[in-house]
C-alpha cells in the first residue's frame, strides 16, 4: 500500500487590504469663489470699522500740522511728543483721571456682581408673591434710558450732599439697576439642575448657603460676562459721570479728554489722540482677558 509523498503546501491566505480613505469631495469653483467673495467682504467691513481706531493711532503719532492733511493710516515723520504731552497737559496728571475711572469701575463692578446675582437667584429659585409682575417691571426697566431718570437721581443725591463724589456712580449699583444683568444671570441659573439645590436641602442648608456653595461658582461664565460688560460701559460713560462730577480732582477719563479741548486755547489733536489712545488700553485689556468667559457666557445663558 503506497501513500502520495508529493502533499500540497498550505496556501497562505492573502493580506488584508489597508482602509481606503474616504475620497474627499472636491469643492466645485463657483464654492471657492463664494468663499473668497465672502472672505473678502469680511475683511473689508473689519477694515472700515477699524480704521477710525487706527486713523486715530496714526494721528497720535503724527505731528499737529499733519493730522488733518492726511486721512491714511500710515505716518511718515513719527512724533511721540504727543505722549508726554498730553499726560501732564491739564491741572493734574492724566494718571490721576484713570486713577478715579478705576476706582469707579471697580465699585460698579463689585456692586453689579453681589446684587445682581442674588437678585437673579431670587427670581429663579424662591417663591414669592407678585414674582411675575416684579419680574415684568424689572424686564421694562431696560427700555428706560438714562435721561428719563438722571433727573431724580440728581435731585436726590443733591439733598443727600454727595454730588462730586463717587457715591452717585457706585451706589445704584448695589441696589441691582442694571437689569440686563439680572435677566442674563436669571436664565443661567435656571440651566442649573433644581436637584443639586434638593440634595443640599436634604443636608440641611438653606438658601443662603445654597446660593453661596453651589449656585455662585456654577456661575462663574455669567459672573465674568457681567464684570466685562460692566468694565466696559463704565469705563465709557460720559454723560452720567459729566453731570454728578464737577470737581476737576474728580475728573474720570472720558470727562477729562472733554475738558482736554477746553483747557487749551489753540487745541492739540495730537496730545488729545494720545490720550484717547492711553485710555482705550484698558478695554482692550479686559476684552482680550476675559474673551473666553464673555463668549461662553453670552453662548450658555442664550441656549436656555
Amino acid at each position: 500500500m503506497t501513500t502520495d509523498a508529493s502533499v500540497a503546501p498550505p496556501v497562505a491566505a492573502p493580506p488584508p487590504k489597508p482602509p481606503t480613505a474616504k475620497a474627499i469631495p472636491r469643492r466645485s469653483n463657483g464654492s471657492r469663489l463664494r468663499s473668497v467673495l465672502r472672505h473678502a467682504l469680511l475683511i473689508a467691513a473689519a477694515f472700515v470699522m477699524l480704521y477710525p481706531l487706527l486713523w486715530m493711532v496714526a494721528s497720535s503719532l503724527r505731528p499737529d500740522n499733519q493730522i488733518f492733511s492726511s486721512y491714511g493710516i500710515f505716518v511718515n515723520t513719527f512724533d511721540t511728543s504727543h505722549y508726554p504731552d498730553g499726560w501732564n497737559a491739564l491741572a493734574r496728571p492724566f494718571g490721576s483721571y484713570l486713577l478715579n475711572s478705576a476706582i469707579v469701575v471697580l465699585g460698579a463692578i463689585v456692586g453689579n456682581l453681589v446684587s445682581c446675582s442674588m437678585a437673579a437667584y431670587a427670581f429663579a429659585r424662591l417663591e414669592f408673591p407678585f414674582k411675575r409682575t416684579a419680574f415684568a417691571i424689572m424686564l421694562l426697566t431696560i427700555m428706560l434710558p438714562v435721561h428719563v431718570v438722571i433727573v431724580p437721581q440728581y435731585i436726590l443725591w443733591a439733598n443727600l450732599g454727595l454730588i462730586n463724589t463717587f457715591v452717585p456712580l457706585i451706589a445704584p449699583k448695589l441696589l441691582a439697576t442694571d437689569a440686563f444683568f439680572i435677566f442674563l444671570m436669571v436664565q443661567f441659573i435656571r440651566g442649573i439642575p433644581r436637584e443639586l439645590d434638593e440634595a443640599a436641602r436634604i443636608d440641611g442648608a438653606g438658601h443662603a448657603r445654597i446660593f453661596l456653595r453651589i449656585i455662585l461658582p456654577l456661575m462663574t461664565p455669567a459672573l465674568a460676562t457681567t464684570a466685562i460688560f460692566t468694565f466696559i460701559w463704565t469705563w465709557n460713560d460720559f454723560f452720567t459721570q459729566l453731570i454728578f462730577l464737577t470737581d476737576p480732582d474728580k475728573y474720570t477719563v472720558p470727562v477729562a479728554l472733554r475738558s482736554f479741548i477746553d483747557a487749551q486755547e489753540n487745541s492739540s489733536f495730537g496730545s488729545l489722540f494720545a490720550m484717547s489712545v492711553v485710555s482705550l488700553v484698558p478695554i482692550f485689556l479686559a476684552f482680550l482677558l476675559g474673551q473666553r468667559y464673555l463668549i461662553q457666557g453670552i453662548a450658555t445663558t442664550g441656549g436656555k
